[in-house]
């Protein structure tokens, strides 16, 4: 089987724009939640999130026809940073021609098509006016709202580096970023694409998301945590804290890798999804999406459960995901979920959706790379229902040579990547 292999990495995240500032985040143990500052956030039973605190759009170079609308559309500045980092990581420059012919793109991002500045007329005191926004969907034509469409960064980018194979844009919720590195590692097994530019960005730190999400009981509001209100595994969480960034990387075959002696970050050894649908906002009382996305995962990368030295959790801080995906965990990993550890970096960075999964690939990768294993921070209360070993406050150093890490969205998609060390022989396990 052919082996895929990473070459290029680029992270913005709430704890800085660049791949370096999001790993000293993560090896500090840094919170990248504060009070929101996109908007008046004051009346909003939510006033937190994790934003990009250091990204500036005039410091960015955009072709200028499309710079106006780019710079409208905060996540889309996010993915060009992202994109040209692991670009220019991977290539040190130009994507070579012959290259740019065999390589294709496949991304993930929100599917919410609003921005701040349309929805401020219908943004009354800080509080949504659902009047308002009704009148003015029947007073004005959707297209009206579709100005900046969803995919622009990426056809950007594309066009920046010449890509010239098949584009794939995923917009499946929570689910979406892994979903993006799956669908690329398949790609490329099957020989459709040489290489490919594979990420994920999405930012819904807006009225919109913010007091949609709220409508929801998803949100924590424990405003007066700051920091610390995103707790995942704590048996005091009370929902989960929006986050907003970016993560993009360069596949490749791992022949092609060393034929040009780039320098190779991981290997994407395995990748599993699946569906359950029980409802929109719930996981399947008896785990199974969950269960059958992480055995797939670990049956692609031909490991065995005891193979895996961390698993990066999807890990919210909701009531009812947290318990979910620990009794997951424990059915599929059986009497090593004792020994290994699970941890959770949306206490650091909250949950950014539709590029959740992209980013916390990029958490995987730090913890191979660095050999430390990022903290669940603010899990200060024991859960009984909760009973893995979460790494609770600080990294720690450990053995790392293979990382699975979980996405699990709403409307019952799960999707799950197993992440190795290249310098490893390819485990060809016969127990899974």
């Amino acid at each position: 089987m052919k082996r895929v292999v990473i070459t290029g990495m680029g992270v913005v995240s709430p704890l800085g724009t660049g791949t370096a500032r999001f790993f000293d985040g993560l090896a500090d143990a840094r919170s990248g939640i504060r009070p929101i500052q996109a908007f008046d956030a004051t009346s909003f039973p939510t006033r937190i999130a994790g934003e990009v605190p250091d990204l500036s759009s005039e410091g960015i170079s955009l072709p200028s026809e499309l710079a106006p609308a780019l710079r409208r559309d905060r996540k889309a500045l996010f993915a060009m940073v992202a994109g040209r980092e692991a670009l220019h990581g991977a290539f040190a420059g130009r994507v070579p021609k012959q290259v740019a012919q065999r390589m294709g793109a496949f991304v993930a991002t929100g599917l919410e098509i609003f921005h701040a500045r349309d929805l401020a007329p219908h943004v009354l005191g800080g509080r949504l006016d659902p009047v308002a926004l009704a009148a003015a969907a029947q007073a004005a034509p959707l297209a009206a709202h579709l100005e900046i469409p969803s995919d622009l960064a990426v056809r950007c980018l594309v066009r920046e580096t010449g890509i010239a194979g098949p584009v794939a844009i995923n917009v499946s919720a929570c689910a979406a970023g892994t979903q993006a590195v799956g669908e690329a590692l398949w790609a490329l097994r099957d020989g459709a694409v040489d290489a490919a530019l594979v990420g994920g960005y999405d930012s819904m730190v807006n009225p919109l998301g913010i007091g949609g999400f709220s409508l929801l009981g998803a949100l924590s509001q424990s405003n007066h945590l700051g920091p610390a209100a995103s707790r995942p595994f704590d048996k005091d969480r009370d929902g989960f804290v929006l986050g907003e960034g970016a993560a993009f990387f360069v596949l490749e075959a791992w022949e092609s890798a060393q034929a040009r002696r780039a320098t190779v970050l991981a290997e994407v050894l395995g990748y599993g999804s699946s569906l359950d649908a029980y409802r929109v906002s719930d996981p399947a009382p008896d785990q199974s999406g969950a269960v059958a996305a992480m055995r797939a995962a670990l049956a692609d990368a031909q490991v065995a459960p005891e193979d895996i030295d961390y698993v990066n959790a999807h890990g919210t801080g909701t009531r009812k995901n947290d318990p979910a995906e620990t009794r997951a965990i424990r059915e599929v990993f059986g009497a090593h979920a004792d020994r290994l550890p699970v941890s959770s970096t949306k206490s650091q960075i909250g949950h950014l959706i539709g590029a959740a999964g992209a980013v916390e690939v990029a958490a995987a990768i730090f913890a191979l790379t660095r050999q430390i294993v990022p903290a669940t921070i603010n899990l200060a209360t024991p859960d009984a229902e909760c009973d893995l070993d979460y790494v609770p406050g600080c990294p720690r150093p450990a053995t790392v040579r293979r990382v699975l890490s979980n996405s699990f969205g709403f409307g019952g998609q799960n999707a799950c990547i197993v992440l190795g060390d290249p310098e490893l022989p390819p485990a060809r396990s016969h127990h899974v």
